[in-house]
């Protein structure tokens, strides 16, 4: 980036899981699966994947919702699931998603080198997360060890309510003393992140083939045919442009040009 660029934005908020750690999104699936096999109800991972990019106890209502999983509730426990279900099934996931997390923190290719550009151009970083700071705060770590510190990271249970609304992405705004929201670019890999950069008026960039749309390891996407994964990937952008994202890119090698190219109005 170049020195005249770097009014254009003054802040990065970058998603965490599917974005810069864990590629493909694989801990929560997991953690998700695991936990409501603890109650006797099985889920796909295509379904754990549904609601992704909520917070997660958000995350586990909307599960809780599937009919599949209300059928198989009915048919276990002889009623209907209640609020006091999906909060004990939340605390019970706490532990598993802490554990499994800390299995992910692949850093995401890419993401080191981003790092270098846009601190190279004195813009802040943030990172926000559908993780409480329970699961979040040693992920955090890992990355703090490699270097990668950001400016601040928010929870979702640090705000009054997470993804799809702003909070986070204005708590961070608004900490950092940045004027406008259109100086703002908001990172993330899925459909709530774009939601919530919009409702926040910040530039909304969808990733995909490290996210969660695309729901595979390294290796997993390094196997993937290219005619496989360019319809993954027109997929994926449908699906996070109709959410608000305003640009769509592949891989965070791809980040520092996108973010040369947004002006502030």
């Amino acid at each position: 980036m170049k020195e005249s660029d770097q009014t254009r934005i003054e802040l990065v908020v970058f998603d965490l899981g599917g974005t810069i750690v864990d590629h493909g999104c694989m801990a929560p699936v997991t953690a998700f699966v695991n936990a409501f096999r603890g109650l006797d109800i099985e889920i796909s991972n295509a379904q754990s994947r549904g609601p992704m990019g909520l917070a997660k106890l958000d995350h586990i209502r909307e599960l809780f919702r599937l009919s599949n999983v209300t059928e198989q509730w009915k048919a276990r426990y002889g009623r209907e699931w209640s609020e006091d279900d999906v909060v004990s099934t939340y605390e019970r996931f706490l532990p598993q998603q802490t554990e499994v997390a800390m299995q992910h923190t692949d850093i995401i290719p890419g993401f080191p080198e981003c790092w270098s550009a846009i601190r190279e151009a004195g813009i802040s970083i943030g990172t926000t997360t559908g993780y409480p700071r329970a699961v979040a705060g040693p992920i955090l770590g890992v990355l703090g060890q490699s270097g990668f510190q950001p400016d601040l990271h928010v929870c979702a249970d640090e705000v009054p309510a997470g993804r799809p609304e702003p909070w986070m992405i204005n708590r961070i705004i608004e900490h950092l003393n940045i004027s406008s929201p259109q100086s703002v670019a908001k990172v993330g890999d899925t459909i709530p992140d774009m939601q919530a950069a919009r409702r926040a008026k910040v530039w909304g960039i969808g990733i995909t083939e490290s996210g969660s749309e695309f729901g595979l390891t390294r290796q997993e996407l390094a196997d993937l045919p290219l005619s496989v994964r360019a319809e993954k990937h027109a997929a994926a952008e449908h699906k996070l442009r109709a959410s608000g994202a305003h640009t769509v890119i592949k891989s965070l090698f791809e980040l520092p040009d996108v973010l040369r190219g947004l002006c502030v109005s």
